[in-house]
This record gives structure tokens, sequence and C-alpha cells, in this order.
């Protein structure tokens, strides 16, 4: 009769190295995928807090892409109203020498034109992505500038422009901020998911 003797030690043995190995396994995934809890079988309270973690920081990035666009729309527009500002303060000085001048104005005049066609296509030009960047400013200025009302118009396209760029400035600080906090928002979801 044949016996078979059992090596309990090499069983144990047996047992300890698949054991070693299912955690070599485990270790590995959680190498491979930056994560503690890599599936629900690890831990799935926890596994599902991430899951919504990480689907909630990857909408913040639809958010935060929707931002910048808006903070590019309105750079656009603080760029163009800083340049129709500038050409306004050059047309003011332009309409004060011809109210000081009795003489010979055509130098002038043409300067002022080109002046205000400057203006007239930076507002019709001026665009982001198909959205006027220039949207709720008004600038309305007279063809003739000997006229005498010139510098009247001036000032009140200058009052526009001016109240234009301070809520352009004021938005331009409220998206960065914005901005910031979803980026760090987005941040926070991503190392706790």
């Amino acid at each position: 009769m044949a016996s078979i003797n059992t090596n309990y030690g090499a069983m144990v043995a047996a047992q300890s190295l698949a054991a070693t190995g299912r955690e070599l396994a485990n270790v590995q995934n959680r190498v491979t995928t930056g994560m503690k809890v890599s599936s629900a079988k690890d831990n799935g309270a926890i596994w599902a807090i991430a899951t919504t973690q990480k689907a909630n920081a990857k909408a913040l990035d639809a958010t935060i892409n929707n931002l910048q666009r808006s903070q590019s729309i309105n750079d656009v527009g603080l760029a163009a109203g800083e340049s129709i500002m500038a050409a306004l303060t050059e047309m003011k000085a332009l309409a004060a020498a011809i109210d000081a001048n009795s003489g010979d104005i055509g130098a002038y005049q043409a300067d002022y034109n080109a002046l205000k066609g400057e203006i007239d296509d930076i507002i019709a030009d001026t665009e982001f992505d198909g959205v006027d960047a220039l949207t709720g400013l008004t600038v309305t200025l007279t063809e003739d500038v000997a006229t005498g009302d010139a510098v009247a118009e001036i000032d009140a396209a200058i009052t526009a422009a001016t109240t234009f760029l301070q809520a352009q400035g004021t938005t331009s600080k409220s998206l960065e901020r914005q901005i910031t906090f979803n980026t760090k928002l987005q941040d926070a979801l991503e190392a706790g998911a």
C-alpha cells in the first residue's frame, strides 16, 4: 500500500506565497492607477465617493474652459476699449485745437476723420469667437469737427468708454478669481479622489 505524506510546511509556504502575490498585484494596481482604492472591491464606500469626486473634477473642466473663454472675450473688449479711449483722447485735443483756430482746419479735420475711422473699425471688427466683445459700448461722433458739438460728443464718448472699461476691468478680476477658485477646487477633488 502506498502512503502519501503531507508536507504542512510546504502548504503553508504555498498559501503564504499566494497571499503575497495577491498583495503584490494590489500594490502594483495602486501604483499604476495612483489611487489607494482603485475599484469598488477594494472599499466600496470610498470608491463611490472617489468616483463622484472624479466626475465632479471632470465637470469642472468645462466650467473652467467656459470661464477662460469669457475671460478672453473680456480681454479683447478691454484692449479694444483702451484703443478707443486713446483715439478719443487724441480727438478731443484736435477738437480743442480746431475751436481755438480760426484758420485752415483741413489738416485737423483729416486727422479727426482718420481717428473716427479707427474707432468705427475697432467697433465693427472687435469680436472673439463670433461674440461682440464691445457689447454695451456705444460711441456716436459727428463727421464735421468744426460744428462745435464735437467736444461735447467726444466727452460723452469718453464717459461711455470709461464706464465700459471700468465694468470690463471689474469683470476681468471676477473671472480671474472664479478661474482660480475652480482650479483649486478641481485640484482638491482630484487629490481627494
